[in-house]
């Protein structure tokens, strides 16, 4: 074994199985072994690696054996301890043997009938990856015990718990219910405290804080509250100037498809525009299509009526899209696939054009995209956005501020708590017990949603938040919500300088017409 990896080892302090021993000698790429061994480490917690540790991290696990390309030694041994893979060779193209990128799916496997033990098991899935992440916060890490070893005399003390429930008392206060592994309890978080309660009247059910108090078994008096939270502390320069574009919510298919405009786009995107030129990876964040029966009535507002029909459509724009640029498209609520997150990619049954083009990669909807130059990686989490709808309803200063012509404040709320959709029932969900794919484990460098058909750009602790605009005239519906697209806009990021361009490709005469 590389001495690297028996260093990493030992400063750890991680004890390794016999046979996971053996798989990580056996992986040449010493990085790869060594990034294999913290991720391992970090999503379970544990220092001694099994079999059983592996099985509790399957969707890792996955993701990893595809970045291994053809390594069938390896890959044996996972078989034989025991562990059923259904590798998904996606992970990492084929083709892409430079490793200029990789693909972190989500787990959208759906294999046996959906009981409630499945969102107990998803839940507690979830409060131990938000968990371990909390108790690396230096604030919580003097006295923080679970709820069942809370004494009956008073102590300052801090916990981890996730929100049961939340009310106002006549007083004003507001009364917590927090509950861990291990019970739940009654928290008090006073009128008076200023700061502390603002954060308490943000909170959502489902949210997993960290809380420091003082109080016993039977109250808890709130000091302060913690979110997960995320950051960036230095943020990653390619040497190269490489350039990304976003664009999301297409809606091929529909009446008020903004076809000029996106002419414009692709007669740019091929010129000799010295940005255009730069550009190397293009990220669809769903909506592509404006898809069948998605809302009553909607065929009175569709030109195209069938689904193939609109794929038909949207693969004649991506063909003209230059060979050298590399395509990442997530499905969205309106594409051909289920409404459930995690989406899965979208199906070859409605849009077999699509897996004939080469520089395209269908994703699932979350998933996160790491561009690689040499030992740098770049991470892009692309999720359509379905909560962001959620996330203004519930929080009242997002409402108060009309977050909706601002849904990257809406989006500041996913960071600050590690998660895409948070509260129960907010959005259809698969639930998973052994990872919730909706946390937010890997701290991205941008987070690019779509959904709202507004461009706005903003940044969270080094984060950049980008909401992607769209390519469909205001809607009867959105007329009637009263809800302004902001159309045709396409931002472009230097992956070297970290310059952010707006360009416009709308064209004028198109939406006069509307």
């Amino acid at each position: 074994m590389d001495n690297e990896i028996l260093n990493l080892i030992r400063e750890r302090g991680l004890l390794l199985e016999k046979e996971i021993f053996d798989l990580v000698n056996q992986i040449k790429d010493v990085t790869i072994a060594k990034n294999f061994l913290e991720q391992i480490e970090r999503l379970s917690g544990k220092k001694l690696i099994t079999r059983n540790v592996l099985g509790s991290n399957m969707e890792y696990v996955k993701s990893f054996m595809g970045t291994l390309g053809d390594n069938s030694y390896v890959e044996r041994v996972f078989v034989n301890l025991g562990i059923s893979l259904e590798v998904r060779r996606e992970v990492l193209k084929e083709e892409n043997r430079k490793q200029e990128y990789k693909i972190l799916y989500a787990n959208t496997t759906v294999d046996k009938k959906i009981e409630v033990k499945d969102f107990v098991g998803h839940f507690r899935s979830r409060f131990a990856q938000l968990q371990r992440i909390l108790m690396s916060r230096p604030e919580l890490q003097n006295n923080l015990i679970s709820i069942n070893k809370i004494q009956s005399e008073r102590a300052n003390l801090s916990i981890i718990g996730i929100v049961k429930e939340k009310r106002i008392t006549k007083n004003k206060n507001m009364i917590l219910r927090l509950e861990d592994l291990t019970g739940e309890i009654g928290a008090l978080v006073k009128f008076d405290r200023g700061e502390v309660f603002e954060k308490a009247d943000e909170l959502l059910l489902d949210d997993v804080i960290g809380v420091k108090a003082s109080g016993n078994k039977d109250l808890l008096f709130v000091q302060d509250i913690f979110y997960p939270d995320s950051m960036i502390f230095e943020k990653t320069r390619f040497e190269n100037e490489d350039c990304i574009a976003f664009l999301s919510d297409l809606h091929c298919g529909s009446d008020r498809h903004l076809k000029k405009s996106l002419a414009r786009f692709l007669e740019w995107i091929n010129s000799d525009d010295e940005t255009a030129k730069k550009i190397k990876y293009i990220f669809f964040v769903g909506d592509n299509v404006d898809g069948v029966g998605i809302f009553p009535g909607q065929e009175e507002v569709l030109e195209m009526k069938s689904m193939k029909q609109q794929y038909q459509l949207l693969s004649h724009y991506l063909r003209q899209i230059p060979k050298h640029i590399t395509m990442f498209m997530c499905p969205g609520q309106h594409d051909a696939v289920r409404v459930a997150e995690p989406q899965p990619v979208i199906s070859r049954r409605y849009a077999p054009e699509l897996y004939e083009i080469e520089n395209l990669n269908l994703v699932s909807n979350p998933s996160l995209v790491k561009l690689i130059e040499g030992d740098k990686e770049f991470k892009v989490l692309m999720y359509h956005g379905a909560s962001i709808h959620s996330f203004i309803n519930e929080i009242k200063t997002l409402r108060l501020m009309k977050a909706h012509r601002c849904p990257a404040k809406a989006v500041e709320q996913m960071l600050k708590r590690r998660h895409l959709a948070p509260t129960h029932s907010e959005v259809v969900y698969i639930p998973n017990a052994e990872i919730d794919p909706l946390v937010i484990n890997e701290v991205p460098d941008i987070l690019c949603t779509g959904e709202v058909h507004r461009l706005d750009i903003s940044t969270y602790n080094g984060i950049l938040i980008m909401t992607g605009s769209c390519w469909q005239a205001q809607t009867p519906f959105e007329e009637k919500v009263g809800n302004i697209p902001d159309p045709a806009k396409v931002p472009v990021f230097n992956m070297k300088t970290r310059e952010l361009k707006i360009f416009d490709f709308s064209a004028t005469e198109e939406l006069k017409k509307r």
